[in-house]
């Protein structure tokens, strides 16, 4: 099991290099998270630059808003054929970065960054975990950073917390509803080792619906 469906399908691309985007590495990038996406009914993409309309992707019409938008030539490409529409026949490019089938992440750790950094956005979206577990806070801590290890089920998935998730430089670029924040990577560098939430194997796979139960094993 690689991931939850619709999972880390495509990547954007310099036209002129093919290097893939990177906003915790390079400026011209960090206009990227302001890009909304989502899968129509027939679970093909689509995106919308700021004050634009939704445009079906991969295609000539949205490579040219993206262009427009981030200031030079770029092109959303699929990391799998498969991954793209049936007409689909531009290139492919690689995957950047895939540690982990799963990214889980407590409401209780946000609350322990909100208590370090208050002035901060500690939203989930931020961090872009495949499931939010809430729980209630515990003071000092990073409680999932505890259970490397253990195996849990989320409803009837089931899952071993192989390793913390180490967070890198996107978590403080600006998004939509975020401003540009380093204090939060700051926070998590000196406090948690670098590290906020934590990386799942998966060891059954299930369908997951809002308000599964969350139980060790």
């Amino acid at each position: 099991v690689e991931s939850i469906d619709g999972d880390r399908l495509f990547g954007l691309v310099d036209v002129s290099d093919n290097e893939i985007a990177r906003p915790d590495r390079d400026a011209k990038w960090h206009k990227v998270p302001r890009i909304r996406t989502r899968l129509s009914p027939t679970l093909e993409l689509e995106i919308a630059v700021p004050e634009g309309d939704w445009l079906a992707a991969p295609s000539i019409e949205s490579d040219r808003a993206v262009s427009a938008y981030l200031g030079f030539e770029a092109s959303l490409r699929p990391f799998r054929r498969e991954n793209a529409g049936p007409d689909y026949a531009g290139p492919l490019t690689a995957e950047r970065y895939r540690k982990a089938s799963i990214h889980l992440l407590t409401t209780a750790s946000l609350a322990r960054l909100k208590a370090l950094h208050p002035e901060g956005v500690a939203d989930p979206r931020r961090f872009r975990p495949n499931i939010v577990v809430d729980m209630a806070a515990i003071e000092g801590s990073f409680p999932e950073t505890e259970w490397i290890g253990r195996k849990l089920a989320v409803g009837d998935l089931l899952l071993t917390i192989s390793e913390p998730c180490r967070r890198c430089g996107f978590i403080i670029v600006a998004q939509d509803g975020f401003d540009h924040d380093p204090a939060i990577l700051r926070n998590l560098v000196r406090h948690n080792a670098h590290n906020l939430g934590v990386y799942c194997t998966v060891d059954r796979p299930a369908r997951v619906e809002v308000g599964d139960a969350m139980r060790f094993l």
